[in-house]
This record gives structure tokens, sequence and C-alpha cells, in this order.
């Protein structure tokens, strides 16, 4: 049998890959390491309510383009992020607006809100007496004051990354986006929300067409993969078929593919506890951030609130959470965010260089780029790819 492309990975890139892929009338087989199809996309069904098993996943854009394509597979709702902070039982509404502002100062205008951001910054600046921030919390005090870094940042950043703020570099938040006005839409995208159905079905509708294997794992296979005569390349499957194919898509981490052979990368990563609550409305809201210590979660996910809305919430008389931790990656676990410190960075380049050389193979997506994505621009990527 032979294919066009011999795609590693059925997560959001090797999927929107294979689609546009099989719509050009080219031919695709697909392997997957997990026991599912999907990638970090994938929905368990618990209690009739479409859980996130790898993290709330929400789709948003303001490519006009990439909101028809998902849409024209399966419509989405309009489900729209606006998550809350609790630090230690005090609530706040994120992203940093007015909202924000007023429960924690009672301004009420956005003069006001400002003149207190203003006053803290200044004191931030003047302590560091004329050098630049010299670590994310110094940096994130001359962006928006003490209380705001005391309550939402501090204590949050150091459960996401394993460390003090004072220990971390300054550009990881070089930016704070402060809203002075009522809105808690934490994204400024013109589109978002969430398939109906959950992401399972968009999975299914990108990967029409395409021969799929789950439980594969490729670097099993990566022995038995050959060069023919004519070009083309050859491997053996699981059953002992051997297929043959014009190009591989490769979605797995990129120092894997060249066997770690100048050095491992570093990821943070992300247990989940979930759980189904004898309630049909846990937490009031998708997604609450735990900014203090005193939980050693980052957050819960309510997962119910992405697809049910209003009353709609009470026709499922329980309810599916999941605390999130933030870890340090070993392997064996699923890696999820980059390090983007110095060593890693530059190990990650010395990466795509050696893959820039391979003509035959396509690296895509952010295990294989090394590279945080959302979901949109990873589509946005396949579409370019394939000049649309």
């Amino acid at each position: 049998m032979h294919y066009n492309y011999l795609i590693i990975g059925s997560g959001l890139f090797g999927a929107t890959f294979a689609h546009l892929a099989t719509q050009r009338g080219e031919r695709c087989m697909v392997i997957e390491k997990r026991n599912h199809l999907g990638g970090n996309i994938y929905c368990d069904n618990i209690e009739g309510i479409n859980v996130h098993r790898y993290g709330a996943h929400i789709f948003h854009t303001s490519n006009k383009l990439v909101w028809d394509f998902v849409n024209g597979l399966v419509p989405f709702n309009r489900y729209t992020n606006s998550p809350i902070a609790n630090y230690k039982g005090e609530i706040y509404n994120l992203p940093f607006n007015m909202n924000t502002f007023r429960q924690m100062w009672g301004v009420i205008t956005p003069d006001e809100a400002q003149a207190v951001i203003d006053r803290q910054k200044a004191e931030a600046i003047a302590a560091l007496g004329g050098r630049e921030p010299a670590n994310l919390e110094e940096q994130a005090l001359c962006l928006v004051g003490r209380d705001i870094f005391e309550k939402l940042i501090k204590e949050y950043t150091e459960k996401q990354w394993g460390r003090p703020c004072s220990q971390l570099p300054a550009f990881i938040i070089r930016r704070l986006p402060v809203r002075m006005v009522y809105d808690n839409n934490y994204f400024n995208d013109a589109y978002q929300g969430i398939p109906i159905g959950g992401y399972n079905r968009l999975t299914e509708a990108l990967l029409k067409g395409s021969d799929v294997i789950t439980g594969c794992d490729f670097q099993q296979l990566k022995p038995s993969v050959e060069r023919l005569a004519d070009g083309k390349y050859s491997i053996v499957l699981p059953d002992h078929t051997r297929i043959t194919y014009d190009k591989m898509v490769y979605t797995g981490p990129i120092d894997e593919y060249f066997d770690f052979s100048l050095g491992m990368l570093e990821w943070r990563t992300v247990a989940f506890r979930t759980r189904t609550e004898d309630t049909p409305n846990y937490q009031g809201n998708a997604v609450v951030n735990y900014t203090s210590h005193e939980k050693p979660f980052t957050r819960i996910i309510e997962h119910k609130h992405f697809e049910m809305f209003g009353q709609d919430v009470y026709a499922t008389p329980k309810t599916v959470i999941s605390e999130e931790y933030s870890t340090e990656y070993k392997p064996g676990m699923e890696p999820y965010y980059p390090v983007n410190d110095d060593r890693n960075n530059n190990l990650a380049q010395r990466y795509r260089d050696m893959a820039a050389q391979l003509s035959d193979v396509i690296f895509g997506g952010r295990l294989a780029e090394y590279k945080y994505y959302d979901m949109a621009p990873v589509i946005e990527r396949c579409l370019t790819y394939f000049n649309l």
C-alpha cells in the first residue's frame, strides 16, 4: 500500500494536515502512539459531559479563514472564556480589568484605577535605582504594581514554574494586559468557542478519509524505515505489513526524532486529578485559578460549563472537575510547555537546523517545533503550507 504522507501523531497539526492532503486527493496514513486519536484535544465522556482529558482547550482566533474552516467541519458554540481567580477565598475577575480593580481597591472609574497602578509602578521602578528589572518579580512589579503581583501573579507563577519569581527570568512576563473596561472576556479575538458535541467530533471530521492506527509508537517502528531505489520510503507496521510513502509529517518531540543526539530539551508538564462531584454545579465557572500556595493546584476546571449554559447546567445532575498540578517533566510524562531559557532555546535551534536538512520530513506542532501553540495558529500553519 502506498501513501503520499505518513503522519506521526493525530493531534491538531497531524489531523489538520491529513484533512487538507486528503482534500487534495492525496492518501495519508496516520500513526498515533496513544490509544485514542486527537492528541491533547481528546475528550472523555463522563456523566454525559465532554471532559478535556489533557486540560482545557478553548478555541479562539481573529482569523476568519481559520474560524470558517473549523466551523465547516463541526459547528462551534458561543463559549466565552472568563476565568476567575481565587486568592485565599477572595474572588477576582480575570483578565485584569475594571471588575478586578473594583474588587481589589473599591475603585469605580478608570482614572481611579490607573492612579493606584501608576503609584505602585512608580514605587517599584524607583526601588530599582535606574537599572533594568533582573527577574520576573521585579518586571511584574514594574508593570502592574505590588497588589496585583502579590495576589494574582506571584504564587500562581511560582506554582506553574516550580521556583520563586525572583529566580525566573524577566522576559517571561514582558507585558501584562491591563484593561480599563468592565470586560471579563479573556481573549481579544473576534471568534471563540468549543465544538458542539466536543473536540472528538472535530478530530473525526479532520481524519475522515485517512487510514489511522492507534497504540503504535513510531520510535519502535523507526528502525524498519528504508529509502527505496525510486526515492520512496517504506516502513513495517505492527501487523508486519510494509507500506511505502513519499514524505513524513512528524509531530512528536524533535529531540526524540534525532534520538536525543544533542541532548534532551526540557519541558514543564501538568498532572490532572479528575473526579465526579454529586452536584450539578460545583464552582459556577469553567475555569477558577487558585493564585496562592494554600492550594497545591493551579486551577480547577469544571468541564460542563464549556458546553452547558444557564439552566442547562442543572439538566445534568452531576458534574466533573479537574484539578491541575504543574510539575517538572520527566521521561514518560506528557510534555506540555517548553522551557524557553537560553539553554533550551539554543538547543532547540540546533535541532531545527538538523530538521531543515531533511527534505522529506515535515516537522510541525508544539512538540516538533519546541514552541507553545494555541490551536488556531496550528491550523493556520497547515493552511499556509497548502497555500490556502
